[in-house]
């Protein structure tokens, strides 16, 4: 450690203690100059304290789709009860709290209407499919001390139950659908983030390992009429991925492909490649064998996106707490810095790295590389 390192060391333990100080904390509220940023902090500490209380209210919102049903306009108390089949005390309960994270709105009259974040959520139904997924995650992290210690095997490692299996190639349909049901339903808000960042049009084949039901293959298909399509997941998955791209008529330009993406040999003639939130699901040994297996199946010059989100990225920051936590519960797995997904690339045969910039990196960061 040099000289400014331990100066900084120093001077961020000397605000520590100082912060620590109970007579500093009552000072810091008296005094006019420091009220404000001690009232934020103070406010920061309660969001974190009560923030799974906010999160149930918002789960209750979406279980009972009250969002869906102001959008129309604000509604009585009473009008609500009846659609929302709870009683009177129990709708005016939940209206006050969703009013007061933002979710709902006091109108005139005893009427309540959608606030700014309600009406969001009314129009991203991806995202409210993500919040209804979540009870799943709050139910491992109800004793997240036994979960750290691995004291108890997560709820979500049956969910995703590839995620600890020996052959997950031989996973039936009956165990792949409900993840791959919630990928498929959830893959569109990140699709347009990936497709915004990124000109796909200046491909010809596009590969997408571990592409679930096809919906990334389908929305590059829009943007571009010529692009050939390839996709490459667990056999009971890529069946479903048929059925999909059969629906909405690009399978004459799709090859489908069922197998392990660790250990089959992958597809080859692909220009550009996808890994859309794969990586973070995979320690290093197998995020490492991966990689190397999809530079044996790419020609040098060949394209590769990591889209997903990532550690250390300015405005993703508590993503750590997210996927860290999240990861763990699904029993394998972790966020990852720019530069550790780099390191790893480096190590498989790629170079040449540019992370994109994107509208919304809590949701997708999209990094670039080819195969060297």
């Amino acid at each position: 450690m040099n000289f400014l390192d331990q100066w900084l060391e120093q001077l961020r333990s000397a605000r520590d203690r100082i912060v620590a100080n109970p007579q500093f904390q009552r000072w810091a509220l008296k005094n006019p100059v420091t009220r404000p940023l001690a009232r934020r902090g103070a406010r920061a500490g309660l969001d974190l304290a009560a923030g799974f209380v906010y999160s149930q209210v918002l789960v209750a919102c979406a279980q009972l789709k009250l969002f869906d049903v102001l959008r129309d306009g604000p509604l009585s108390v009473d009008a609500l009860a009846t659609k929302l089949a709870l009683s009177e005390p129990a709708t005016r309960r939940l209206l006050d709290a969703a009013a007061s994270l933002g979710l709902a709105e006091r109108r005139k009259g005893d009427t309540y209407g959608l606030g700014l974040l309600g009406a969001a959520f009314a129009g991203n139904p991806q995202a409210l499919t993500v919040i209804e997924h979540q009870p799943l995650l709050y139910a491992d992290l109800i004793d997240p001390v036994a979960l750290l210690r691995q004291e108890k095997r997560g709820r979500l490692a049956d969910y995703w139950p590839y995620s600890d299996g020996d052959a997950p190639q031989t996973l039936s349909a009956q165990q792949v659908a409900p993840y791959s049901a919630f990928m498929a339903a959830t893959q569109p808000m990140v699709a347009q983030e990936a497709l915004d960042a990124y000109d796909i049009s200046r491909h010809r084949r596009l590969l997408d390992i571990g592409g679930g039901e096809g919906v990334f293959l389908a929305a590059a298909a829009a943007r571009a009429p010529h692009l050939q399509l390839t996709l490459f997941d667990l056999p009971a998955v890529a069946a479903r991925a048929k059925e999909r791209l059969e629906e909405v008529g690009l399978l004459d330009r799709a090859d489908i492909h069922g197998g392990d993406f660790l250990n089959d040999p992958l597809p080859e003639g692909a220009d550009v490649a996808t890994l859309i939130r794969i990586v973070h699901d995979h320690d290093d040994a197998s995020a490492l064998k991966l990689l190397r297996n999809m530079r044996k199946a790419l020609a040098p010059g060949a394209t590769l996106l990591i889209i997903e989100g990532m550690s250390g990225v300015k405005g993703a920051e508590p993503l750590d707490a997210y996927y860290g936590f999240y990861t763990l519960a699904m029993g394998r797995g972790e966020p990852r810095r720019v530069e550790e997904i780099e390191a790893l690339l480096r190590e498989a045969g790629f170079g040449q790295f540019r992370l994109l910039r994107s509208a919304l990196p809590a949701l997708a960061s999209i990094l670039v590389a080819k195969a060297v």
